[in-house]
């Protein structure tokens, strides 16, 4: 019998999260070839398929890839991992530092001598976003101003971003963002020999991950960039409708088709792109963090990462920023805008019904009176038919030998006969009001 209750079914998963990508164990000298691809439309078979192409690895099953990561140990001497993310796929070679490409050269060669089989980075299934060639070398940090003119050699003497890494300047990172025609970008990192395998791992890890992150992040830039235009055209057109409901001079229903019309118009936009708005917010974020891991300290006379990340990252994410929060308050502004239209529409609609009911009240008094009238007239023409009856009876028995004067007796009756039918008509009035 377990010491413990039995397991969530999902406690093994999220326990193992923490470990699910543990960084690579590099030795100095090394280069690192890095590839990171969108994989939309790309499934795990086309991965399998491609990984089953390097030396050793035919072996390779959809099982080995169920875990979004994988670490595989390539004759002759170097190690590629696998990871699956959300959106991309990142693939990284470590391999030994080619021979004459170490610190002080000027702006070495590496795409020959990289050891994977010739072709196979370019097939990679899906579409490239990073690229990065990543040299570790030692050296010593006892100058980083010398040091950092070594490494310019090494940039071809571009403008570079350097920083020196950790509370204790463990290491020392140089790059110039500098896209080649080969479509790598190229990074190098210095630190002392004695560097462990896991610390130049982490400094690895934390560099490809917040060039990768910064280039997803910028995903959204493009898009807010074309909704710029239409954007606009919403809000003026928005404006012309508010405009045309203060001067009333367009009917109501005309105004709610368009409103309804540009509502569409706003919630597709935000329904199409509101993932991507948000994806830019958490990639963003996760460049902060690992710019703040690498704990940087400047070198006089150079730009340090954050600092290169603030003026130019910043203001692209600013206005990514800027455009999601113009879509939605336009959303809100046309859902507002909406409502007060419904609201006079509802008015104009009860005034509409105001004005029928006082016309059918109208109509129901000038009724009453005209069934008085008829009322009034039917108990003339009652009474007569029924004195006529009296008259023709009094004939009749004056006939017959009684002593009547006919003419006589019917205009005596008169009042009683106009009083009884008066009377007969007012009780089945009110009979009919009862019921």
């Amino acid at each position: 019998m377990g010491a413990l209750p039995a397991d969530d079914a999902r406690r093994r998963a999220l326990h193992n999260e923490v470990h699910a990508r543990p960084p690579a164990r590099i030795r100095l000298p090394a280069l690192v070839v890095y590839v990171a691809v969108m994989h939309d439309g790309v499934d795990r078979r086309q991965e399998l398929e491609h990984l089953r192409r390097l030396p050793g690895q035919e072996h390779l099953t959809e099982g080995d890839l169920a875990g979004n990561f994988l670490r595989l140990r390539c004759a002759p001497g170097y190690t590629l991992k696998w990871e699956r993310h959300t959106e991309f796929s990142r693939y990284s070679v470590v391999q030994p530092l080619p021979a004459g490409a170490g610190l002080g050269v000027r702006d070495p060669d590496l795409q020959p001598h990289a050891m994977l089989p010739p072709g196979w980075l370019a097939a990679i299934p899906g579409r490239t976003i990073c690229a990065i060639e990543l040299a570790l070398v030692p050296g010593d940090l006892t100058d980083p101003p010398t040091l950092l003119e070594q490494a310019r050699a090494w940039f071809d003497e571009r403008p570079v971003v350097a920083a020196l890494l950790g509370r204790d300047a463990h290491s020392m990172v140089v790059t110039d963002f500098w896209l080649r025609d080969d479509g790598f970008e190229r990074m190098l990192v210095i630190a002392p020999p004695t560097t462990s395998e896991t610390r130049a791992g982490r400094i690895s890890a934390r560099l490809l991950e917040l060039e990768t992150y910064r280039m997803v992040a910028l995903l959204g830039l493009p898009v807010a960039k074309a909704l710029g235009g239409p954007l606009a055209d919403a809000e003026q057109r928005l404006a012309r409708l508010a405009a045309a409901m203060e001067a009333k001079t367009t009917p109501d229903h005309v105004l709610l088709d368009e409103l309804v019309g540009l509502a569409a118009t706003v919630e597709r936009a935000i329904a199409e792109h509101s993932y991507r708005f948000f994806a830019t917010r958490a990639y963003e974020r996760i460049v902060a963090q690992r710019i703040a891991e690498l704990r940087e300290r400047a070198i006089p006379g150079t730009q340090t990462i954050s600092e290169f990340m603030q003026r130019r990252l910043a203001p692209a994410i600013a206005t990514v920023a800027s455009v999601e929060q113009r879509l939605a308050a336009l959303s809100e502004r046309v859902a507002r805008t909406s409502a007060l239209l419904r609201t006079q529409v509802d008015i104009a609609r009860e005034d509409q019904n105001r004005q029928l009911l006082e016309k059918l009240t109208r109509g129901q008094a000038l009724q009453l009176r005209l069934q008085t009238t008829v009322e009034g007239l039917s108990i003339a023409a009652i009474s007569y038919y029924v004195i006529s009856l009296v008259l023709y009876g009094a004939k009749a028995l004056k006939s017959a030998g009684v002593p009547l004067h006919p003419e006589l007796t019917a205009g005596a009756l008169m009042p009683v006969v106009l009083w009884g039918v008066w009377r007969l008509t007012r009780r089945i009035h009110a009979k009919l009001h009862v019921d």
